[in-house]
């Protein structure tokens, strides 16, 4: 796609200005728990409140497999949000069919990682140390950031409902600053922000509490507060990392497992395509995810059977 060239320019490389680690990046104290804990606490929160939750479908516009999914799931009623990776290669093309979806949240999936527009694409290792050491370029970030935002604006024709990251990078130092001062210069009603906080339930295996709990730490705590600050709401609470293993039997369990214990205002994210395609390493994982949330009306009745509704998400701005 022409409007997708880049010139290769470097994220990395110090700006004048200083770009420190804040104390928010520190790490959380707390053990990675089994989630015992988490569903009484859930259990006691949710009685009586709107226990309203989101699934939101990310990478939109990475393949044709994906793009069919979030069409057919929000056609039958159980996603209601829509993550769009605007340089990638299906934007263009198949962004337009989302404009019609009137019970979508659709948002910006901000990437520095596989399909930036202006700048030289990066590993998810290397960005998350440079940005935590001050390494970023904070004029670069700003100009890719502000290229996104466009290219979301050209195709949709208004602003994002909400802004998160592929792989997370929206919460990242000198990201996270750039992207919440360029909604605040450019919009009155701010999106949303993604919040990466977990909660403890669901994943059995170690390895899947650790990459949730890592995930949260390399800066939803910062990003939290500088939300509140700016006035942006976030979701409570972020349901759905996992290892992408298993196949449907296994997606099922989690899946089940996510439902019972989340929280009002929670956000289960998730990675369906109807096609398992050949050059995507998650492409069998995306197949089994659609297998089990396209079942007619079984997400919905997971989610009646603890209470919930599935619809857009219900956020809050008072961070506690």
């Amino acid at each position: 796609m022409a409007d997708q060239a880049h010139d290769n320019r470097p994220v990395d490389g110090r700006s004048t200005t200083s770009n420190e680690q804040k104390p928010g990046d520190a790490p959380l104290v707390g053990a990675l728990g089994d989630g015992t804990e988490a569903q009484a606490h859930g259990a006691r929160e949710h009685n009586g409140a709107d226990r309203t939750l989101c699934l939101c479908v990310d990478d939109f516009g990475l393949c044709a497999g994906i793009d069919d999914a979030v069409l057919r799931l929000n056609d039958a009623g159980t996603v209601h949000a829509v993550a769009c990776m605007v340089g990638a290669p299906l934007w263009r093309s198949d962004g337009p069919e989302l404009r019609s979806c009137a019970d979508l949240e659709t948002g910006l999936h901000l990437d520095f990682t596989e399909h930036p527009l202006q700048v030289s694409r990066r590993g998810l290792g290397a960005l998350i140390v440079g940005s935590h050491i001050g390494a970023l370029n904070r004029v670069r970030i700003r100009d890719e950031i502000k290229a996104q935002l466009d290219a979301f604006e050209t195709v949709m024709g208004r602003p994002p409902d909400f802004v998160d990251g592929h792989q997370h990078v929206h919460q990242l130092p000198t990201i996270r600053e750039a992207l919440i001062a360029e909604l605040l210069r450019r919009y009155g009603a701010l999106p949303w922000l993604r919040s990466t906080r977990r909660r403890t339930g669901g994943a059995t295996r170690v390895a899947e509490r650790f990459k949730a709990w890592f995930i949260e730490q390399v800066g939803a705590r910062a990003l939290a507060s500088q939300a509140r600050a700016a006035g942006c709401a976030q979701n409570e609470r972020l349901l759905g990392v996992y290892d992408f293993s298993g196949g449907a039997a296994r997606y099922q369990t989690l899946l089940t497992a996510w439902i019972a214990s989340a929280r009002p205002g929670d956000l289960l994210m998730c990675h369906p395509s109807s096609v398992a395609e050949a050059k995507d390493p998650l492409g069998l994982a995306r197949l089994a995810e659609f297998e089990v949330l396209s079942r007619p009306g079984h997400v919905a009745h997971l989610a009646q059977g603890v209470g919930l509704r599935l619809g857009r998400p219900h956020r809050r701005s008072d961070r506690t």
